[in-house]
């Protein structure tokens, strides 16, 4: 179920003028994808004589409409707060007639915004339910994943770390860094079509430490929008996020129809280790008719020095 504006009046009728002062704006917003900047929200939160913090855990409930919860019906809101102050949007997807564990968490939703969006880390995480142990790995991969404030809607901030003891994380498989670091593969492709270009660009920035199998997934919609999504693996391996699921989740909490896709490319390396398109294909399937188009990249040589 897509956000309707009686959904959104309902919701905003719960909050003060200044709220729904700053919501409806953003609500309307034709280019709104999922993002409040660090100025509005501080203004809002002086407004209403609270913190940010607070205003993250009021926005959960708007950030779940975008939810699409086919198989559950279990809605789940997220916003993160970048470095920047900027706050994300994320919410859960589920594909009919696919694995379950392709299914898009709320916590991967937000972050996947903010770190397209050129965020280098998270401070803090809101989510409308506490995070399964999956999304607790997941976001323990993030470069801030050992200060990482998690909020939620009734507790005080809780560290992440408090919550996944004993963690798993990138030093025990040798990696450096960490998810969200700033990245450029150096990859090329011959292509030049704008779609296959951002495919690009999204297999230059993706996070993949241990199979070095950069990729990244671009989706056209037929009113003329375009979403990418970069790969990001994780060092427990199945918390790892495809290209196409973080594609498909920038499209829908930009308020896109998924049923609107009309091309999606990949751009992949031809690794031999891990590859993207099967996963590709199987997801865009279950939403969309169009077939994947599929670009392998070379490695641009380092210059000598």
């Amino acid at each position: 179920m897509r956000p309707t504006s009686l959904a959104v009046a309902e919701l905003l009728a719960q909050h003060a003028a200044a709220f729904q002062k700053m919501l409806d704006r953003y609500a309307k917003s034709v280019d709104f994808r999922g993002t409040i900047t660090a100025s509005d929200a501080g203004r809002l939160a002086q407004q209403l004589g609270v913190t940010v913090d607070r205003v993250m855990r009021d926005l959960l409930p708007f950030a779940a409409l975008y939810a699409e919860p086919v198989i559950s019906n279990f809605r789940v809101g997220a916003v993160a707060r970048g470095l920047s102050g900027n706050l994300y949007f994320g919410a859960n997807i589920e594909f009919k007639s696919e694995a379950l564990s392709c299914t898009v968490h709320a916590e991967q939703a937000a972050t996947m915004n903010a770190w397209v969006r050129g965020e280098t880390g998270l401070s803090e995480l809101a989510v409308s339910a506490a995070p399964c142990g999956y999304c607790r790995q997941f976001l323990y991969e993030l470069i801030t994943g050992s200060t990482l404030k998690i909020l939620l809607p009734t507790t005080h901030p809780i560290l992440l770390a408090r919550l996944l003891p004993e963690a798993f994380g990138p030093t025990n498989l040798g990696a450096n860094g960490g998810l969200m670091q700033a990245e450029n593969h150096q990859l090329s492709i011959d292509r030049q079509d704008p779609l296959a270009r951002a495919a690009l660009a999204a297999a230059n920035m993706s996070y993949a430490p241990y199979s070095r199998a950069y990729s990244g997934v671009a989706l056209a919609t037929a009113e003329g929008g375009l979403y990418a999504g970069a790969y990001a693996e994780n060092t427990a391996f199945n918390p790892s996020m495809s290209p196409m699921e973080a594609a498909i989740s920038q499209l829908n909490i930009s308020g896109g129809d998924l049923g609107r896709i009309r091309r999606a490319v990949l751009v992949e390396m031809r690794s031999g280790v891990v590859s993207q398109v099967n996963a590709a294909t199987a997801v865009l399937s279950s939403i969309s008719g169009v077939r994947l188009e599929i670009s392998f990249a070379t490695a641009t040589p380092a210059p000598h020095t």
